[in-house]
């Protein structure tokens, strides 16, 4: 593990993600939001925030959320991030501070209902970002991806699919 990364995974107190990575919950409005998603009233926090770290090989396996999201970049190596809209549109958008050398920003929104997967560019290195999710991030709004059925739905990104997936079928 790169030094630099363990000393933010431990000062930051961040913890194993499961869709990979490190991260940590900073912040969960008190303000309460309800809405309809599609058969239900949902209610939730209007806004939650989390530190996420990638290092090394890691990566953010693909899933999708309920809510839009918002990332980050606040130190580190560039991150490509994988954006799989409904439509079957594949978007990169890099995350980083290397913004002078090309198509980089420093935040990116991401809207609900599209699958998401993340890696650094330097395998060598290490980033630090956050992610703000309104309506408010629940576990039970959080579907990761099984690459057999992600692949099937989407069979022209087939290779991207099994570089940010960890298997199974689901």
């Amino acid at each position: 593990m790169h030094e630099r990364a363990a000393d933010l995974i431990e000062r930051l107190g961040l913890r194993r993600h499961p869709e990979g990575g490190w991260y940590r919950e900073t912040h969960r409005s008190a303000n309460i939001v309800e809405y309809d998603d599609r058969y239900r009233t949902v209610k939730r926090s209007a806004m939650t925030s989390i530190y996420y770290l990638l290092e090394g090989e890691d990566f953010s396996a693909f899933h999708r959320l309920r809510s839009d999201e918002v990332w980050y970049f606040h130190a580190g190596t560039t991150l490509a991030l994988y954006a799989i809209e409904p439509s079957g549109a594949l978007r990169v958008h890099r995350l980083g501070d290397a913004c002078r050398e090309g198509a980089c920003t420093y935040s990116v929104a991401i809207a609900a209902g599209t699958w998401l997967g993340a890696r650094l560019e330097d395998k060598e290195g290490w980033a630090l970002t956050s992610a703000c999710v309104a309506p408010g991030f629940e576990f039970e709004d959080f579907e990761l991806a099984g690459r057999t059925v992600l692949t099937a739905a989407f069979p022209q990104h087939g290779p991207i699919i099994a570089s940010l997936t960890r298997g199974g079928s689901s």
